[in-house]
């Protein structure tokens, strides 16, 4: 065989192999581009089947069914302002502790936290997000409600509650369960995802800019404060964002120590609801059709919630990002 022959053949095998590869690319292309259709795809079946069924609910009382606070299945007349009231209010106290608890937790780790405690502790925050949610609410029933209305409510009546402004936040009966306590429990759920986001967004600032910050006599505060927080700050946004998603949705444990009362009142110490917590105790038995899709309407409502608050922490992250650009 010729030199010209041998070299026509590796170069029609050439363009077989290349083929073959063109080929394989394109079917990775289209299967990747597939599972991102079928994300969407079940996102829209989600919020089709959603506002399908709270059709009839909205039909019956119109957008009167977002600032209502009726909700009485024996006259079939329900609104959805009470289970807002307590979803926002318990995910705000979550977040009013969880974040500087995470804060502290997470600058520990990184900044100060001795090597041989740094892995072990680091772990147990962690498997702190692993525990089951209804057992947060049991031991929130059992073990933290009986201490809480004995010794913290007392106090806190006693203190914030003689405040001129606040006060009224921390008065009434001492139960052991209610909105505040709602709140502390999910702080508790909480603060594992964002201490673990804060801890590893913190350790991926360059070693060499905290040791020139050191070096020309900072503090450790004033490390964190002027290097590791700028730094950083975008993924500290995404970490709480991602805590507040977690509030809004949790079910079981807030089922257990908010009180489910469908009432709004002025103090924390008295029992609430919040819409997880509402679709939880009445799904299983709801059996009048507008009933079904008065608590679909919570679903529905819970859904733009999450997405409103998604939405708004991505514009944040784009906007600082935009301006961290901006400043370079």
């Amino acid at each position: 065989m010729s030199t010209a022959e041998q070299e026509s053949i590796d170069a029609a095998r050439m363009a077989k192999k290349l083929n073959r590869q063109h080929m394989a690319d394109k079917l990775f292309r289209f299967t990747t581009l597939g599972f991102a259709l079928l994300v969407l795809a079940m996102l829209a079946a989600i919020i089709a089947s959603l506002i399908y069924g709270a059709f009839p609910a909205f039909r019956e009382f119109g957008f009167g069914f977002l600032t209502s606070t009726d909700w009485n299945p024996v006259t079939n007349k329900y609104g959805a302002l009470n289970t807002i009231f307590g979803t926002v209010v318990t995910s705000i106290i979550a977040l009013a502790i969880a974040i500087p608890v995470s804060f502290g937790i997470a600058i520990f780790l990184t900044e100060l936290c001795p090597v041989w405690l740094k892995r072990p502790l680091g772990t147990a925050v962690e498997l702190l997000a692993a525990i089951p949610s209804i057992i947060y609410g049991m031991w929130g029933l059992f073990v933290f409600a009986p201490v809480f209305s004995e010794y913290i409510q007392p106090f806190l009546a006693q203190t914030l509650g003689k405040l001129p402004i606040i006060g009224a936040l921390f008065q009434g009966p001492a139960m052991g369960i209610g909105m505040l306590a709602a709140g502390v429990i999910l702080s508790i759920m909480v603060i594992p995802f964002i201490a673990s986001v804060m801890r590893d967004v913190f350790e991926v600032v360059p070693g060499v800019l905290k040791e020139s910050a050191y070096g020309l006599g900072a503090t450790t505060w004033e490390v964190v404060r002027n290097v590791v927080l700028p730094y950083t700050k975008i993924g500290v946004v995404g970490g709480v964002m991602l805590g507040l998603g977690r509030a809004l949705g949790e079910t079981m444990a807030v089922t257990f120590v908010i009180g489910n009362a469908h009432k709004i009142s002025a103090s924390l110490f008295n029992p609430g609801n919040s819409i997880a917590s509402t679709l939880a105790n009445e799904f299983a038995e709801a059996s009048k059709d507008l009933h079904i899709a008065s608590l679909i309407s919570l679903g529905l409502v819970l859904f733009l919630i999450t997405f409103i608050v998604l939405a708004i922490a991505k514009l944040l992250l784009i906007r600082l990002t935009r301006n961290e650009g901006a400043r370079t």
